[in-house]
């Protein structure tokens, strides 16, 4: 077993605009052990976003290494790539990311289409996830009769049903009132001491006054706040 769950050494992300090169991230060196709750913030434009997307195997850098639960992800096949996002990492976003055509059980449901598990186990799975966030009254409701609470509650069951190593959150209270972000909040803690592994991203001091450690980013570079 790897020592840390995530482990990433000069991670370097420049994207080109014509002739111009544009460096988002500047050397970051990042380590997250298993069970920690972790946030990162800064303000917008500084590179939270570009960092969680290498995170969750959405892109690659132009420099570094990245070890996912000792996983080299940055030398692995698309094969692999693929096989990690369904499997191991939950990803949750400010805007739910919820078909309006599906109810609760069916949004949640989907991340078994891409994986290869029996109906019945795929079942349970969803249903303990539903229970796990409090939604088992809703599970035929659609997103348009949900509140926003309850439809960040759906997307968070949605990224637990597959048991992730790693849950990344993106702004998670971004489009939710203070109290319903309160509450999304509580869940998240609930998660922590139930032993989930954590990284959230938040611009807003209060949200990530929740997690257990802080870091700060700022023109591409991240350090410990304090």
């Amino acid at each position: 077993m790897a020592s840390h769950l995530i482990d990433m050494q000069g991670i370097v992300k420049t994207y080109r605009m014509g002739p111009e090169a544009i460096q988002v991230l500047k050397g970051i060196d990042f380590k997250v052990d298993r069970g920690e709750f972790v946030s990162i913030t800064g303000p917008s434009g500084s590179g939270k976003s570009t960092l969680l997307h290498l995170l969750g195997c959405l892109s690659s850098p132009t420099a570094g290494a990245y070890h996912l639960d000792g996983v080299d992800v940055f030398g692995a096949s698309d094969r692999v790539l693929s096989n990690m996002r369904a499997n191991h990492i939950g990803f949750v976003f400010q805007t739910f990311n919820l078909l309006n055509t599906l109810n609760v059980y069916e949004n949640i449901e989907l991340p078994f289409l891409y994986r290869k598990t029996s109906r019945e186990h795929a079942r349970q799975s969803v249903l303990a996830a539903i229970d796990r966030v409090g939604l088992s009254h809703r599970l035929g409701h659609k997103p348009a009769e949900l509140s926003g609470g309850e439809m960040q509650r759906t997307a968070i069951a949605r990224a637990l049903c597959i048991d992730p190593k790693i849950l990344l959150a993106d702004e998670p209270t971004g489009n939710l009132d203070s109290k319903m972000g309160q509450e999304i909040l509580a869940l998240f803690r609930d998660l922590h001491r139930s032993g989930a592994t954590i990284v959230m991203v938040s611009h807003d001091p209060e949200v990530v006054s929740h997690t257990k450690r802080v870091l700060h980013m700022k023109d591409g570079r991240l350090a410990p706040t304090g």
